[in-house]
């Protein structure tokens, strides 16, 4: 069964010049060939079906907000930075709900993202875009796209999936390795507490309560 139909719709610059210059100071201390920045909101919208045109100009003006700066520089290479695949932003909610009472009832959702563009001395490679993109999110929330037709994954529907077991038979390393590729952000003294405590309790940690655990942190 095919997904919704997306439409991508450009916004307004996402962050002030004194924001963009002290993240360019962090991306050109990880790559110096990283030469400028520019942020824009994009917005995808899920769609029922095409939208006419004044529907369309309806749900540009709703989506056209914030300063009316200089529009961004387009130059350079895209990062796109969107909520993670398989959950709902609290913006992505709100302004959903405002859209629909505003009579686009073909939209079924909206969600919004921030276009960064990376302007550099040469063309970075994917995995450098990618180990860049961690100073530009918050990895327990966001994730990076390098382009904007991915975006269709923000309203893809994943069947359920059972959780998997982290085996702590390898001790320490496990855990490194799990918080590594799910972007946890654990401290290494997280990591040796959350060991003992499962080791206490006789059995091995599901990847849901690391999460969690990971969530609940990050919220002190």
């Amino acid at each position: 069964m095919n997904g919704p139909t997306v439409l991508a719709l450009s916004g307004r610059a996402a962050l002030s010049g004194f924001r963009i210059e002290k993240l360019l100071a962090r991306l050109q201390s990880l790559q110096p060939a990283v030469s400028g920045l520019s942020a824009r909101f994009m917005h995808f919208a899920a769609l029922d079906r095409p939208l006419a045109a004044e529907e369309r100009e309806r749900l540009e003006r709703l989506l056209t907000y914030g300063p009316r700066g200089a529009p961004p520089e387009l130059g350079g290479q895209t990062l796109l930075v969107v909520p993670r695949e398989g959950t709902i932003s609290p913006w992505s909610s709100k302004a959903t709900d405002i859209i629909r009472v505003c009579g686009l009832a073909a939209v079924q959702r909206v969600e919004r993202g921030v276009e960064y563009r990376l302007r550099a001395a040469h063309p970075l490679a994917p995995e450098t875009l990618q180990r860049l993109a961690g100073v530009l999110l918050d990895r327990m929330t966001e994730m990076a796209l390098l382009d904007s037709a991915q975006a269709a994954r923000l309203f893809a529907h994943s069947p359920p999936r059972h959780a998997r077991r982290v085996a702590l038979g390898g001790g320490r390393a496990a855990l490194d390795q799990v918080n590594r590729e799910m972007g946890l952000a654990l401290s290494g003294e997280e990591l040796d507490y959350l060991l003992a405590s499962f080791r206490q309790l006789g059995r091995d940690p599901t990847d849901a309560e690391l999460m969690m655990f990971a969530q609940v942190n990050s919220e002190h």
